[in-house]
């Protein structure tokens, strides 16, 4: 993948989390605060716990820090897998946020 193609996939990621964090916001209780800074996103939820998730440009990867770990995720040419087999990032994503939110949230692409 060309660092171009990297970056419109990565940019496309930030702003599904973003436009994501506001739709969750607007139909359920979980009061997600969510920050953009450049390349990376800060989610903090009401219990003050928060989910990162930052791009990683020279190795063309997006990293989530989250209560439940660090994870690595590279785009396959469809979609965002996890480097060590731990699935899809906006399933793995839903599963961390629900977790910290102590409520079912769903996160697509």
């Amino acid at each position: 993948m060309t660092d171009s193609e990297y970056q419109d996939h990565a940019e496309a990621l930030l702003k599904a989390v973003e436009l994501a964090c506001d739709r969750i916001n607007d139909h359920t209780d979980a009061d997600i605060d969510n920050q953009r800074v450049g390349g990376m996103v800060t989610m903090t939820f009401a219990n003050g716990s928060q989910i990162i998730i930052n791009l990683q440009k020279p190795l063309q990867e997006v990293w989530m820090a989250a209560r439940a770990g660090g994870f690595h995720y590279k785009h396959d040419g469809k979609v965002w897998m996890d480097t060590k087999g731990q699935g899809e990032f906006f399933a793995h994503l839903s599963r961390c946020a629900s977790e910290q939110a102590g409520l079912k949230l769903a996160f697509s692409s």
